[in-house]
């Protein structure tokens, strides 16, 4: 009698373990990188691990419903035989035949073998997961990936069987969970959200945002012959004059060729007056440098590549090289947030 009552303390051991793979195999699919990743830069091991499960996702996913296969027969080998033995003994009580007390006794531990095993061991994990994905994956993740360590040669010779299978039908396998939104994803959103009045765009920004990732260099590009420039040879005296003038607090310096060399800002050249260099060309240490952009970029790289370099002002230039223009740093935040007027710019 003993051994059908540790079947059945088998059962909700097993129920558990299954549960756990359930678990642990929506949580990476459901969990989003942008509220891991904050935890893992900060030095969580947890998230580290989680952060791994989700970039090997079939690997995870493998190791899940290798887990769960296993469970599932143990559980029907294991705890049914329990349950139909425990049954038979009030049922002997009905007086009915010993084949009709065996078969009901049967069907009952069947029924509720898998009743358990779906509510218990598959819904109540799954819908957690779903409810907490960023909770679960800190919790689940590390056994998890530590499973698929113990049993990797068995998990990469079935997730490979797997991968084939797809590539037969013409479908490429993905490492890595989708944990973010793509962009059309986004704009679907933010369009509907609109529509249905609980979300308003008043400044335009995010319409802005949205056409700015579709932007080149060319579209925005200040043509040679429309730069307010100033000789390379320029003087501090010659930029005061230009800034009260232009009202511009940044110039493209250009060579005799009308080809731009270098940029000016205002304060670049003010202290020059009190060291009697005022009416001198500006030394070659205050001129900034240029950095070269290709005019069909993206003008979301060219705004990385400015940010990186720190500077202010870019030469465009074609296909064949030649210089088109200046793109200025002013231009692309225009391009996001509005007309961005310079403090010292005449009206």
């Amino acid at each position: 009698m003993s051994d059908y009552w540790g079947g059945i303390a088998w059962l909700f051991i097993l129920l558990a373990i299954n549960a756990f793979f359930v678990g642990a195999e929506f949580a990476v699919i459901a969990a989003k990188r942008s509220q891991i990743e904050p935890r893992a830069e900060a030095g969580s091991r947890p998230a580290k691990t989680a952060l791994y499960a989700m970039e090997h996702a079939t690997l995870m996913l493998a190791t899940s419903q290798l887990g769960i296969t296993v469970c599932s027969l143990l559980i029907l080998n294991v705890s049914e035989p329990a349950i139909h033995h425990l049954l038979e003994i009030p049922l002997e009580l009905t007086g009915l035949p010993a084949e009709l007390i065996s078969t009901l006794a049967f069907v009952i531990a069947l029924v509720l073998v898998s009743y358990l095993h779906v509510v218990l061991g598959e819904m109540v994990p799954k819908n957690l997961s779903f409810s907490v994905p960023d909770r679960a994956v800190l919790i689940l993740a590390p056994p998890l990936v530590f499973v698929s360590m113990i049993f990797r040669p068995i998990i990469l010779a079935l997730n490979s069987v797997a991968n084939g299978v797809l590539r037969l039908f013409g479908v490429e396998p993905k490492n890595e969970a989708t944990s973010a939104f793509t962009l059309d994803e986004v704009a679907t959103i933010v369009a509907t959200s609109t529509r249905e009045g609980v979300l308003t765009d008043r400044t335009g920004a995010l319409t802005a945002a949205f056409e700015f990732t579709e932007k080149k260099v060319r579209d925005i590009t200040v043509g040679l012959s429309e730069l307010v420039s100033l000789s390379e040879a320029a003087s501090p005296k010659d930029v005061e004059r230009a800034v009260a003038q232009r009202g511009f607090s940044r110039y493209v310096l250009v060579n005799d060729e009308g080809e731009p060399t270098g940029y000016l800002h205002l304060k670049d050249v003010i202290d020059l007056e009190q060291l009697g260099e005022f009416e001198e060309p500006v030394p070659p240490k205050r001129i900034r440098q240029l950095i070269s952009i290709y005019d069909g970029q993206d003008l979301e790289d060219a705004l990385a590549s400015m940010r990186r370099s720190g500077t202010h002002m870019a030469r465009v230039f074609d296909e064949s090289g030649a210089t088109m223009g200046v793109l200025f740093l002013e231009d692309i935040i225009e391009e996001l947030v509005g007309e961005v007027q310079d403090a010292t710019r005449r009206m």
